[in-house]
């Protein structure tokens, strides 16, 4: 699986360099003093080419213009999906005081609904982890989302965006109260309780955020080991027998392996979006 390399998970890991048939290596270059690796250029790929699909999409649809086109209809209902079925219906209409009818009316003449001012980070999630994860099912490429540094980021990010938004719905102070729920209790026991709940549901908090850093990142992974390993069967019994027999079986699990890949490449951005989704509500709709 790993021949010539002591790191068997050396095809899931960052390099400067891109990994060519043959034994080539397609270095990198150093920019400012500071090394350029195949998953910085990767993510750059996924953020361009997300700029302009999305720029050309928005083109099209100003002005509430019909946009047509199979290409630009395909991203416009993932578009519309996400929004209509994960965002809206998950973070809901939040709270609207009677004093501030008529401002929440004129911002929801703008914005359609509530909840879609919070689509374009859900969206910038969904499309990002799902661009690096298609990017590793191309030969020699690779999924930045199998580094655990990038999922530790945008799990990171994710954090940032909650407490934000928490905070702006909220207010600062209230959004760090509003972790231990209200409760009814005398003083006395309330000052014993409360803080320990708080704490509690303090490194919940923290915890759910780095679980999703190592779902996405174990996922990946996982599907692209899977894969190796299957491949690496070849290279065990080349100098055997079992070869003409190996050989065929490993290709055909491989590509088995690989059209599951597909599935969970929208799966795992499906599943980012959606919890990223799920702890902004939580956030911004605190009981």
């Amino acid at each position: 699986m790993a021949a010539g390399h002591a790191d068997k998970f050396h095809h899931v890991r960052d390099f400067p360099h891109f990994e060519l048939p043959g034994q080539f290596h397609l270095e990198l270059p150093e920019l400012f003093g500071f090394q350029v690796s195949k998953f910085m250029l990767l993510q750059l790929v996924a953020v361009v080419f997300l700029f302009l699909v999305f720029r050309g999409l928005a083109r099209r649809a100003a002005g509430g213009q019909v946009v047509t086109g199979r290409w630009w209809n395909f991203w416009e209902s993932i578009v519309i999906y996400m929004r209509d079925e994960v965002v809206r219906p998950t973070i809901g209409e939040g709270h609207h005081h009677d004093d501030d009818h008529s401002h929440d009316h004129h911002q929801e003449q703008k914005v359609g609904h509530p909840a879609d001012k919070y689509l374009p980070f859900v969206l910038s999630c969904f499309f990002y982890v799902l661009i690096c994860n298609l990017l590793g099912v191309f030969p020699w490429l690779g999924s930045a989302t199998g580094e655990l540094n990038v999922t530790i980021a945008l799990a990171f990010t994710t954090f940032c965006a909650v407490v934000f938004f928490g905070s702006k719905e909220q207010g600062p102070v209230q959004f760090w109260l509003s972790l231990a729920p209200p409760m009814e209790l005398p003083l006395a026991l309330k000052l014993v309780l409360v803080p320990m709940i708080w704490l509690i549901e303090l490194a919940g908090f923290l915890i759910k955020h780095a679980v999703l850093a190592i779902r996405l990142f174990a996922n990946i992974m996982a599907g692209h080991t899977v894969i190796a390993v299957f491949l690496g069967f070849i290279a065990m019994t080349a100098d055997s027998g079992m070869w003409a027999i190996v050989m065929p079986s490993s290709i055909i699990a491989q590509i088995l392996v690989g059209l599951l890949e597909l599935f969970v490449a929208f799966l795992q951005a499906y599943v980012f979006a959606f919890l990223a989704t799920l702890f902004i509500g939580a956030a911004v709709n605190p009981h």
